[in-house]
């Protein structure tokens, strides 16, 4: 079962308005943000990945759905699933504990087990956030809207590829990879104007997708534009076969706004350092998403980006 079957048919329990759906990363209930996310042994994280930088990402991840709404972190509660090596589960406690810190993240509960001997790890977070004032959904995007990416693409799939080629790997893309870092306090700027935003996590192609069809709108992207570090371009270049590796390997937790056109995110108050790109446009025509590169169509890949399906057929280390 893909897993949009499976959220099809979830849609049918779902039936509250603060599930908003089942159309959005989050729930709104109440003047609270509400994301869980879980990360799989061999799925969101290698085997031979450090176990407190395990623990950070499913904190920063989870906190990434909370920055795409413009919320503020309030609490978490933790799904622990002990592998029966104290030093490992330890060191995974030491990388939430950090990540919560480090975002003002309360840890107020959960639930423990024991996992069989030899089990692939599995771990679960719920994480809170206090909503805003304006709180920018998937659906809101309209004909006309320009397409805003805050963050870069690509890093965090490319230092995947060298862990999968050396699993003693170090640097920049391979920290980006196993740490990355939620964009709370720029979704929280953008927040009151945008229409609609998200998080790019399983690749932007396809989250691109998901906003166009959850906002009864067509998405057109310009690749030329597309933001990369010096550290991807320098391992991977920036030619069209590197942009398209960009915009389809996922796990990048940047954000994506569609803000009016004439709206110019440039002047708001956003963090120092903020790489910030306007990258395509929704319209009321066309198809659901086109990309196009020195003005020229670009016919899409056959593989837009990660979509979860039981029994693959090859196990992939791949984002949310």
């Amino acid at each position: 079962m893909r897993e949009s079957q499976a959220i099809q048919r979830l849609r049918r329990i779902a039936t509250s308005p603060a599930a908003l759906g089942l159309a959005d990363d989050t729930a709104l209930l109440d003047g609270l943000i509400l994301t869980h996310d879980s990360i799989a042994e061999g799925v969101h994280f290698l085997p031979s990945d450090p176990p407190a930088s395990v623990g950070w990402k499913l904190v920063a991840v989870n906190l990434s759905d909370i920055a795409a709404k413009g919320a503020t972190p309030a609490a978490a509660l933790l799904s622990l699933a002990l592998s029966g090596d104290d030093v490992w589960d330890m060191s995974f406690l030491d990388g939430i504990e950090a990540a919560c810190e480090s975002y003002g993240l309360a840890l107020v509960g959960g639930d423990t087990i024991a996992l069989p001997a030899g089990a692939p790890r599995v771990f679960g977070l719920t994480a809170i956030g206090r909503a805003g004032e304006a709180v920018p959904l998937r659906r809101g995007g309209r004909d006309g809207d320009a397409l805003w990416l805050v963050g870069t693409l690509g890093d965090s799939a490319a230092g995947l590829a060298l862990l999968e080629a050396d699993a003693a790997a170090t640097g920049v893309l391979v920290d980006v990879y196993r740490r990355p870092v939620p964009q709370l306090a720029a979704g929280q700027a953008l927040a009151p104007h945008a229409h609609a935003m998200m998080d790019v996590s399983d690749g932007l192609l396809i989250d691109t997708m998901r906003l166009a069809e959850a906002s009864g709108v067509s998405a057109s992207i310009d690749l030329d534009v597309l933001p990369l570090s010096r550290a991807f371009v320098a391992e991977r270049s920036a030619d069209a076969e590197a942009r398209m590796f960009a915009a389809t390997g996922g796990d990048d937790y940047a954000l994506l706004a569609a803000l009016d056109p004439e709206s110019d995110p440039l002047r708001l108050s956003l963090p120092s350092g903020t790489t910030i790109v306007r990258i395509g446009t929704l319209s009321a025509e066309g198809p659901l998403l086109s990309l196009v590169s020195g003005g020229s169509p670009v016919p899409l890949p056959e593989r837009l980006g990660h979509e979860h399906r039981s029994n693959p057929a090859s196990p992939v280390v791949d984002s949310d």
